[in-house]
């Protein structure tokens, strides 16, 4: 499948689209920084990769770059840029250069950010509101400019005119735009799910009793970049028998035994968009009994969650769902005491099922946007309801550690099972079951 791609245009309406949203709140300005490149060792960097927000505006993923965007009568959209520079270029790859940008990207104008400090004052005068991502400053360095270019405004205009007194956080407004996700947002997120679900078939196929979890990461990275992937979304997590009871056990030297279940929870990143896949099975190609029983629970919580993900549902609504169906298949299997409402009222399940039953996904694996939404001057937040075009995972699971109240037979087995989905009018649509769940499906894919 050839990858989908989004289009400059399809940048500029999201610039558009902020702009209309400043005008309305009589927001002059916003200020936008790409991500600061970070240094390994020496002069050796790690891989560049842009920050979400910029890219989600700009397309623009080269480094050293910022979005600046004026509103009011006279709206523009700036970018700063690194110019071209041939003996860089031999070393690193082409640069856009701030005239092929403006021109590519659809940008109004575009100059070398070696002249953002000159400019930038200059933008601010006239401009009483400026947003900018305040939440998203890890870099105080960054916040700092921002106030140096606050300053230097404020001695130009000399009280005859307006400047930045009130400072708005960025964060939010886009946060809304990217939880709702485009046609072609949805079809990139498609892909990357196909390429996910690809490699963990692959995982699946290549384990034996013997390997090591690294080797198994080595399968999930040679499909993704096999497929077009540029890396992965997050560290893979490859974990054998006991360590699949440790949420984010890295891939490690372990080795995987005969009769042990192995959890891989992995994904890549395309196009700057993330897929999010874990599945868990048998070393050996076949569960045993306390395996399969507790599979089954995960399963099945796992579906009455997908039952409870639609518009006509809040956020929470699925993992309360998935909550009942892990609590009383835990009292079923003699894991937990009581009625099911005492367990339940007690969090009892929390000793094994210690994280929400899924999360937003986008550009970010753990992706922005609210799970509570709080009417105007009500006290306690209410859930949001879902809505279509919203992309998040659905991924219950159990854990059970040794202890001295838990059968010995169940020590060490650590589920979860995970799959993205799609909101859609009528509910919502798994984009990743590429990569079975069954069972039965499980044990045939996996079958010499």
């Amino acid at each position: 499948m050839q990858t989908p791609v989004q289009t400059p245009q399809c940048f500029k309406s999201r610039r558009d689209r902020l702009l209309d949203w400043m005008s309305d709140q009589d927001i002059g300005i916003a200020i936008l920084p790409t991500a600061i490149p970070r240094n390994r060792n020496r002069d050796n960097y790690y891989t560049f990769r842009h920050d979400s927000d910029f890219f989600y505006l700009t397309g623009f993923k080269e480094s050293e770059a910022w979005l600046i965007l004026v509103a009011g009568d006279t709206r523009q959209s700036i970018l700063f840029c690194e110019e071209k520079n041939p003996e860089y270029e031999i070393w690193n790859g082409k640069r856009w250069g701030p005239q092929a940008a403006a021109e590519h990207f659809c940008f109004d104008q575009a100059f070398d950010v070696a002249e953002l400090n000159e400019r930038m004052p200059e933008l601010l005068i006239g401009h009483q509101k400026l947003l900018t991502p305040l939440s998203n400053f890890s870099n105080q360095q960054l916040i700092q400019k921002v106030h140096d270019w606050v300053a230097a405004a404020q001695r130009k205009a000399r009280g005859a005119r307006a400047t930045p007194t009130q400072w708005l956080d960025l964060c939010e407004p886009l946060s809304e735009m990217r939880l709702i996700k485009d046609a072609t947002e949805i079809a990139m997120m498609r892909e990357a799910a196909n390429i996910s679900a690809q490699a963990h078939v692959r995982a699946m196929q290549a384990t034996r009793p013997g390997m090591r979890e690294y080797e198994l990461e080595a399968e999930l990275l040679y499909m993704f970049r096999k497929k077009g992937a540029h890396g992965v979304a997050y560290d893979s997590i490859v974990a054998a028998g006991a360590n699949a009871c440790v949420l984010h056990h890295p891939a490690g030297d372990s080795i995987m035994q005969e009769g042990e279940l192995v959890l891989i929870d992995a994904g890549c990143e395309l196009e700057g968009y993330a897929s999010d896949i874990t599945r868990t099975f048998p070393v050996n190609g076949r569960f045993n009994g306390e395996q399969r029983a507790l599979y089954e629970i995960v399963l099945e919580a796992q579906r009455q969650a997908i039952a409870h993900t639609s518009p006509q549902h809040h956020w929470n609504a699925g993992h309360e769902a998935a909550v009942r169906v892990l609590t009383q298949g835990l009292l079923d299997e003699g894991l937990l005491k009581g009625t099911l409402e005492q367990a339940l009222d007690a969090s009892a399940y929390s000793r094994f099922y210690m994280h929400r039953t899924g999360h937003w996904l986008g550009m970010d694996v753990h992706d922005v946007g609210t799970y509570r939404t709080p009417p105007l001057g009500a006290q306690e937040k209410p859930w949001r309801m879902l809505e279509p075009n919203m992309v998040l995972t659905i991924e219950p699971g159990l854990y059970v550690r040794p202890a001295d109240d838990v059968p010995e037979a169940f020590w060490n087995i650590g589920i979860r099972i995970e799959d993205d989905a799609v909101i859609t009018p009528q509910g919502c649509e798994l984009i990743t079951r590429g990569v079975p769940v069954e069972i039965a499906e499980i044990e045939m894919l996996m079958k010499p």
